[in-house]
């Protein structure tokens, strides 16, 4: 699990390294980028995760107190609010090109969708590890002293959100 953190980290981190080389050579297109984009989305996106996240926590604190039917409705909402991410992609990429950012609008969309699509991809990877940790759940697998499996997958999407929280603020709201 840890192995495969790290390699989510550094992926990352070579990425948020591409954003700042090409900020560095192009600071005014980047300084006027996030104009481009839909502060509403980026802030959709933010609440959603977070939301999930935070019922994660609440289904592993459930599960610590052998509550199982609390555990398996917090990671429902979890998985809702997941995926509520994955949606308003979709919305925001039709406005997206709606409004002219494709691939040719330039390198601050360019890496735009790179870093965010790279990221869906990885919350895709969260929801599948949520529905088996759902899965698990529902048919008792796990308890108060053995959810290895459920722990490992809040560190997993908690890391994926802490990743959007760098994300968020180079796209949407720095200039």
């Amino acid at each position: 699990m840890w192995v495969g953190i790290f390699c989510e980290v550094t992926e990352f981190a070579l990425m948020f390294a591409v954003y700042f080389i090409a900020r560095a050579h192009h600071p005014e297109v980047f300084a006027a980028g996030p104009a481009r984009l839909s502060l509403l989305a980026g802030t959709g996106y933010t609440l959603m995760l977070l939301t999930s996240g935070w019922c994660v926590a609440h289904a592993v604190h459930a599960m610590r107190a052998s509550r199982q039917q609390a555990c398996l409705r917090w990671l429902t909402g979890a998985l809702l609010f997941g995926l509520g991410y994955p949606v308003i992609k979709l919305i925001e990429v039709r406005w997206n090109l709606a409004h002219g950012l494709d691939g040719s609008a330039g390198i601050f969309v360019v890496t735009y969708y790179y870093l965010t699509f790279n990221h869906l991809i990885h919350v895709f990877w969260g929801l599948l590890g949520l529905g088996w940790v759902m899965l698990r759940t529902g048919t008792g697998s796990y308890s108060a002293d053995d959810h290895v499996g459920l722990e490992a997958f809040a560190c997993y999407w908690h890391t994926t959100d802490i990743i959007w929280l760098m994300i968020f603020p180079l796209f949407y709201l720095l200039p």
